[in-house]
């Protein structure tokens, strides 16, 4: 079975063009954790430990209140198709951080307005990526 990835390595995703905020805010709290909060929750509290791929199949897998022993076999039937990356997530899309992925592909967020996220951009020797706008033009 053919494994896909979400995985980027040394490329930063920048924040989407139609982002409607000019400085970042942590997505709102719900009731039931969206997607958005999974992954400030799991990237905000440890840079450069989880994958893009560990993120994205975290939120899949609280959605569908997976146990421990399920994890394992359904993370590998969820990645045998491929599965959208993290430039499509609203973290870029609508709240205005960018995700950096170091050259082991561990990710970390940079809001807008940081000096980090200032940096990513003018260095030359990490690839940069838009985030998807959230409407077509």
């Amino acid at each position: 079975m053919k494994i896909h990835t979400t995985d980027y390595q040394n490329t930063f995703i920048e924040v989407a063009a139609d982002c409607p905020v000019k400085f970042s805010e942590a997505p709102p709290s719900r009731k039931t954790a969206t997607a958005g909060e999974i992954q400030y929750e799991m990237i905000r509290s440890k840079p450069y430990h989880y994958s893009s791929d560990d993120v994205v199949f975290e939120v899949f897998a609280r959605k569908k209140d997976l146990t421990d022993e399920e994890r394992d076999n359904e993370r590998a039937k969820f990645f045998s198709k491929g599965q959208p990356c993290l430039r499509s997530s609203v973290l870029c899309k609508r709240y205005g951080f960018g995700i950096h992925h170091n050259h082991e592909s561990k990710i970390a967020i940079f809001s807008t307005e940081s000096e980090e996220y200032t940096q990513f951009l003018k260095d030359d020797s990490v690839h940069k990526v838009k985030a998807m706008r959230s409407k077509r033009n």
